[in-house]
This record gives C-alpha cells, sequence and structure tokens, in this order.
C-alpha cells in the first residue's frame, strides 16, 4: 500500500505535524473525512489517546480497536486508523491491515526518527539481553550517546509500533545518537519494527521459546530470520557456534561478520569471568560462563561493525557492569554462607548454561542447587524438558511457581515433573523453595535460582504480588545467619 516512509522527506518534525491527507497518502489509503486535520501523536491503544492523535484501531485477538474509536475520539482522537470506515465524528483512514500499516503511520508522524540514529538489533532466544547491555557499555565508553531498549527498560521486550516509533522520537529530540535494540519474535512477527532499517543486525542463538505463539520451531525461526533481510538491516552480525546461525550465515542477502567460541584461539574460564584473544587483542571478561563469552564476542563485533576499533572494543569488554538478573550474585551475610545466583534463564538452553557457568564456582566438595518453575500461559512443551535438564544438571533440584498467570501452578509444575526424576522437591511456594534450597547450604555450594531475574513481581493473572528473587534470596541468608 504505498510508497514507504522513508520516501519522504520529513526527516525532524519538532513538534510532530502532518495532516490526515498526507498521512493517507503515505499508507496509500482510502481516506472518508476531511483531510485538513492535523496528527501530532498516535496511539494502538484508547486509554492513551491525547488530543490531535491518531487511534488506530488493531484487531486483536478478543476485541477489534474498533470498538475503541469512540472513547477515543472523545478524548480527543483527530481520526482513526481502521479496516472499514467508521462513523465516529473524525475522519478514518481505511487500511487492509491496521497493525502492517500502524508502524508506517507513526514513523510518518514522528518524522522517521530511524533515519536520524545507528540502530542495532539484537534477536535471538538467550542472549538478548546481555547482548545488549554489554554493547550499550561499550558504546558509552566510546562517549557515544545510546540508549538501550529491551527487558529491562519496558513491559514489553520490543514496545508496540507507536510507542516504539514515540521513543525513538524522543531519543532523536534528546541528542542520542545510538540506539540499542532487542527485537523479540513476536515484534518482528506483529510488524513493530517495520519502518526500521537496523545498521546491524545480531543473532545470538536459538532455541526452544514461544511456540504457544509461533506455533513450531520453523515458524520461530522464520519471524527470527526476518531480521536478517535487506529491507531490515544493512549488516549481519551471527553466532557460528550455532546451526541456526550458520543457516543464517549462508542464507542472508546482506554482508555478513561471524562470531564463536569454539574458534577463539585461546580461551580461559574461571569462577570470576574468562580470559580471550579477540581480533589480535587480550580480552579480560569479568562475567563468568561459556555462555557471557559468546554474547561479549556479539557485542564486540557488533560494535567493530558500527565503526569502534577492536582495541577500543576489548578495554571496554574488561569493564562491564553486571546486568540485573543475569547471573547475578546475591552476596551472603558471611564467609559462611553459600553462593547463590540470580538468573533470568527459562528456556532449557538457558537454564543448561546457567547451570554449567554455576558448576565453575562450586568448592571442593560443593553441590549445585536450582530452584525453578515455569511460566504459566506459555509453551507448555517446554515444561518437562526445563525439568530434564535441571535434574541431568544439578545435584538438588527444588521446583516451584514462576509467574503462573491464569494456570494452576500445581498443574504447571505436574508438567515439569515429567522430565524429572523422583528426587526432586516441590515446594509451589517461591519463598519457601529458595529456602529450602539454601538450607543446609554451606560456602562451597551454589544455588542458582532461575526464572524471573530481575523481574520484582509474581504474576497470578488477577494481581501482580511483589516478588524479587534476588531481595527473597538476600532475606533468606541473613535469617539463617548465612551457615548450616
Amino acid at each position: 500500500m504505498g510508497e514507504a516512509v522513508s520516501g519522504m522527506d520529513r526527516t525532524h518534525l519538532d513538534p510532530p505535524d502532518l495532516s490526515v491527507g498526507e498521512l493517507t497518502e503515505i499508507l496509500g489509503g482510502r481516506l472518508t473525512g476531511e483531510a485538513t486535520a492535523r496528527i501530532t501523536g498516535a496511539t494502538h491503544d484508547s486509554r492513551l489517546v491525547e488530543p490531535g492523535w491518531l487511534f488506530c484501531a488493531v484487531p486483536g485477538e478478543h476485541h477489534d480497536g474498533a470498538e475503541f474509536a469512540a472513547a477515543a475520539v472523545t478524548a480527543g482522537a483527530s481520526a482513526v486508523l481502521a479496516r472499514t470506515p467508521l462513523e465516529v465524528g473524525v475522519p478514518t483512514i481505511v487500511v487492509e491491515d491496521v497493525r502492517a500499516e500502524m508502524p508506517r503511520a507513526a514513523a510518518a508522524i514522528h518524522g522517521n526518527p530511524a533515519s536520524s540514529l545507528t540502530l542495532i538489533g539484537v534477536t535471538g532466544t538467550n542472549g538478548k539481553t546481555t547482548v545488549a547491555a554489554m554493547l550499550g557499555d561499550v558504546l558509552r565508553g566510546s562517549n557515544l550517546a545510546t540508549e538501550v531498549v529491551g527487558t529491562l527498560s519496558g513491559a514489553r521486550t520490543t514496545p508496540e509500533a507507536t510507542d516504539l516509533q514515540a521513543l525513538l522520537a524522543g531519543f532523536r529530540d534528546a541528542g542520542i545518537t545510538h540506539v540499542v535494540m532487542e527485537v523479540s519474535s513476536h515484534a518482528l512477527s506483529l510488524h513493530r519494527v517495520d519502518c526500521i532499517n537496523f545498521d546491524v543486525a545480531v543473532f545470538t542463538n536459538l532455541g526452544r521459546d514461544h511456540l504457544d505463539f509461533h506455533g513450531n520451531p520453523e515458524a520461530y525461526f522464520a519471524a527470527k530470520a526476518r531480521l536478517f533481510s535487506a529491507d531490515m538491516c544493512r549488516q549481519a552480525i551471527v553466532n557460528l557456534d550455532d546451526v541456526h546461525g550458520r543457516l543464517l550465515s549462508d542464507t542472508t542477502d546482506v554482508p555478513v561478520s561471524g562470531f564463536s567460541v569454539d574458534q577463539l584461539a585461546s580461551l580461559q574460564m574461571d569462577g570470576a569471568g574468562s580470559a580471550f584473544e579477540w581480533r589480535g587483542h587480550s580480552v579480560a571478561l569479568p562475567l563468568p560462563g561459556r555462555h557471557n563469552v559468546s554474547n561479549a564476542l556479539a557485542a564486540a563485533e557488533a560494535a567493530v561493525a558500527i565503526g569502534l576499533s577492536p582495541a577500543a572494543v576489548a578495554s571496554a569488554l574488561a569493564d562491564l557492569a553486571q546486568v540485573p538478573g543475569r547471573f547475578e550474585i546475591v552476596a551472603g551475610p558471611t564467609e559462611a554462607s553459600p553462593s547463590v545466583v540470580v538468573d533470568y534463564a527459562h528456556t532449557p538452553d538457558a537454564l543448561e548454561n546457567v547451570l554449567g557457568a554455576a558448576g565453575e564456582l562450586l568448592g571442593p566438595g560443593g553441590r549445585l542447587v536450582v530452584v525453578f518453575g515455569c511460566g504459566g500461559d506459555r509453551d507448555r512443551e517446554k515444561r518437562p524438558l526445563m525439568g530434564e535438564v535441571a535434574t541431568r544438571t544439578a545435584d538438588r533440584v527444588v521446583v516451584t511457581s514462576d509467574n503462573p498467570r491464569s494456570e494452576d501452578p500445581m498443574g504447571i509444575i505436574e508438567q515439569v515433573l515429567r522430565g524429572c526424576d523422583d528426587s526432586v522437591v516441590v515446594e509451589p511456594d517461591r519463598r519457601t523453595a529458595i529456602r529450602v534450597a539454601l538450607s543446609g547450604r554451606g560456602p562451597a555450594d551454589v544455588v542458582v535460582i532461575a526464572g524471573k531475574g530481575h523481574e520484582t513481581g509474581q504474576d497470578f493473572g488477577d494481581r501482580v504480588e511483589p516478588f524479587d528473587d534476588r531481595e527473597v534470596a538476600s532475606e533468606e541468608l541473613r535469617e539463617r545467619g548465612g551457615g548450616r
């Protein structure tokens, strides 16, 4: 429908100002009503409408956005984007697919902010948040005005198109020059990042996740692969240790650079981090685990791809900050306390990686303990797989609840147990489960609390109760005094 937004020379609108007629022409839509009304913003949520905004009536799983158009107009909407003409007292821009046209509309309204920014998109099943945070630190270390968009910055990994374009416009107007963005498979399937041509796209890996949404692994990979097409990125950085990364390397139509832990000339790892040679420079990485070496390589290659020198990148990697909820160590009150690791791992691959890295922290005779659960209303088939990984890798397993949402917590746990042996401990209450996992543990032991990471609430569907694994673990360590 019509030409791409980038074809219009509206590179900076402050404040945004576009007529309904101009926007209709950009979208190739059909206008019902007057063409002269001005549009100064856009949203898909009628509760967020402000005077002069476009309301995008997106058909949803349970409701059609058209049902809320009248409320949006009452709130001040100047026009509505919809599949059919709506009699709501303001012009309707009629398009065939509202969701597909919404990012183009939002980009046009905000003056195509992506064209003024250097954008790096990071996708993959595991590691997106860590790679994005690492890359943000590296870029800031080179005095580049950088923002990171992702799991740690908002309710969604990748914001909806209307929110994302407004966010990018705000960055542009604030003098930000570089944006690192986690790009989820949902965002790619639902057109949230359409009208953004990333300078660099990074692929971390592909495991099992979100099959409740995509249906099968092939569709899940196809969604991720969309980011690596010429209309969405200019250069690709891919993980050559992952079979899907190698497939992308062979099939993408943009220039590709690969990274590989397996191909490093030298690699030494211990519980404090790792050391290796990369592009002729020695790197001392202060984060433990082979998976973090891979994450660091992804961030490093992306930084080089946008013009940083390998020497500057290698130096910055040595100063990386702890990523919240990603292999985050919770200190105990005494030297007799066990090592406690909180991590967001909520897929089989991620859990195996974290438990492998945690094993490097064990002291002589120490035991590896894991407490974890699986989220409700998500991919059910991965639950027994995570149970299998836990019982195969850890010495003791405590299965608990993790954001059950609308499901019965015990029903979720029972599915996890299908992959476990009889040695596991079941404790649905997450605080009690953490207490059980810590019970009897000493300084040689490691307790991994997996699944929630940085999250500060437990989602029960009808309510979210405050809960932070890091705070709870710290409280329980203090309560027990750190000893056995």
